[in-house]
């Protein structure tokens, strides 16, 4: 008589393992959902962004006693403007709040070592750029600053006033 040999899975094991693996995998991918995860991620910049933006703006004012930078002084109290080096077209696009026609300069901040880099808002591509940032700056009459993106994906609304 001749032993069998009896080495190795079989097919429907093989399968079931499969599947067992394919719904683990699944219910991982849901709970730690990456879509949402980059949008929080992205949320963040902006937030870190716009303080930046206005902590630069605040420090220049104390460092010259306070004097806002020209492109901020010549600001309509009120108004939001998109920060950015385009001269016009610049009341497209913010869904966080109604933006003028003209950008604000702020890159004599950069010049003058109160920031680093004007910061872009991190969706990229078409949407923003140099010229057109995606980040605005409101001069309150009550002499506050308000910086913020006007883009946000999660939160409400992504701003600071100072």
């Amino acid at each position: 008589m001749q032993k069998k040999n009896t080495q190795g899975f079989t097919l429907i094991e093989l399968l079931i393992v499969i599947a067992i693996i394919a719904i683990l995998a699944a219910v991982v991918f849901v709970a730690l959902d990456p879509a949402s995860r980059f949008k929080k991620a992205r949320d963040a910049r902006r937030q870190t962004d716009v303080e930046s933006l206005a902590a630069a703006v605040v420090t220049y004012q104390v460092d010259n006693d306070g004097s806002l930078p020209s492109a901020v002084s010549a600001l309509t109290a009120g108004s939001a403007y998109i920060v950015g080096t385009a001269t016009s077209g610049c009341n497209t696009g913010c869904t966080a709040t109604t933006t003028q026609a003209s950008c604000v300069d702020l890159t004599a901040l950069q010049t003058g070592g109160y920031l680093g880099s004007v910061p872009v808002d991190p969706t990229g591509g078409v949407t923003a750029t140099a010229a057109h940032t995606m980040y605005y700056i409101i001069k309150n009459s009550t002499g506050t600053l308000t910086a913020g993106a006007c883009i946000p994906e999660l939160a409400s609304s992504v701003s600071v006033t100072r």
